[in-house]
């Protein structure tokens, strides 16, 4: 089965801007979501145990998007708190973000580049050469690369990190893990990364912290998702589904039952062989 394209999400509610940001999505092969007002962000469960700032970063770092657009001109979308939000926040910080407007609006430009949006334009400028500046910005994953990466050996320390997740050690295997992530500068790393954020989710709720763990598994979905079914032997899918299965489990829980919670979802990362 193709995995699917990369995500643009546009909080555009004029007609003109989301039709030509959907052709040009479609052009490069990208998928396209309109998001016209705040409320339609909230599609799919969250937990009622999350603030609002909370629920923004766990709808948003669900879809994934590789890039995000606001029109400042949509009110019904308040990207004065949106943007420096997104931009602060680990789980999505490393989404680009475009915002335009009208060129007789300085304020709310000024403003939009000040909150950290990496490119702010006046409308004309914007869909000037749509598909270049989708490309300029996009935050797309090098399928090529990380496929060849995946194909190589995991590293002693790795290895090691691996063994400790399985031995229920989650402390030490996040600190064995981060050293292989350090040692490793290709794309292969990330799949280090995503190991030792399940471990550090599993150890907050170990420890009761059930707001720790919640973000936690957003921040790890950036680094686990993008990753092949199998990467360097180690079961991806499967620990996509167990983290997926924790988290589910975390949220019907909720702060009060998190110490109630079953270990024994708490299943060992798969080698194969």
């Amino acid at each position: 089965m193709d995995e699917p394209s990369a995500l643009i999400l546009a909080f555009v509610a004029d007609l003109y801007f989301s039709s030509r940001i959907e052709s040009a999505a479609a052009g490069l092969g990208l998928r396209y979501e309109a998001v016209e007002t705040a409320d339609q962000i909230g599609a799919g469960e969250i937990s009622r145990d999350l603030t609002a700032a909370g629920a923004l970063i766990d709808r948003i770092s669900r879809r994934g998007p590789a890039l995000i657009i606001f029109d400042l001109n949509n009110q019904a979308v308040p990207w004065r708190k949106w943007i420096p939000l997104l931009k602060s926040d680990p789980a999505t910080r490393r989404i680009p973000q475009i915002a335009f407007g009208s060129h007789m609006d300085v304020e709310s430009l000024g403003a939009a580049r000040e909150a950290g949006a990496e490119a702010v334009l006046a409308r004309s400028a914007f869909v000037a050469d749509l598909p270049a500046l989708i490309l300029k910005y996009l935050h797309a994953t090098d399928r090529d690369a990380v496929d060849s990466a995946c194909m190589q050996p995991l590293s002693e320390l790795a290895l090691e990190g691996i063994r400790l997740f399985n031995a229920g050690e989650y402390f030490e295997a996040h600190e064995v893990l981060e050293h292989a992530w350090n040692a490793d500068l290709g794309p292969g790393r990330d799949l280090y990364r995503a190991v030792l954020q399940v471990a550090v989710a599993y150890l907050q709720i170990e420890r009761g912290n059930f707001r720790g763990a919640v973000k936690m598994f957003m921040r790890l979905r950036q680094w686990l998702e993008p990753l092949p079914p199998v990467c360097r032997k180690v079961d991806v899918e499967r620990l996509r589904q167990d983290a997926r299965r924790v988290e589910d489990a975390l949220l019907v829980l909720g702060p009060e039952g998190v110490g109630g919670f079953d270990r024994g979802l708490f299943n060992p990362v798969r080698v194969v062989e």
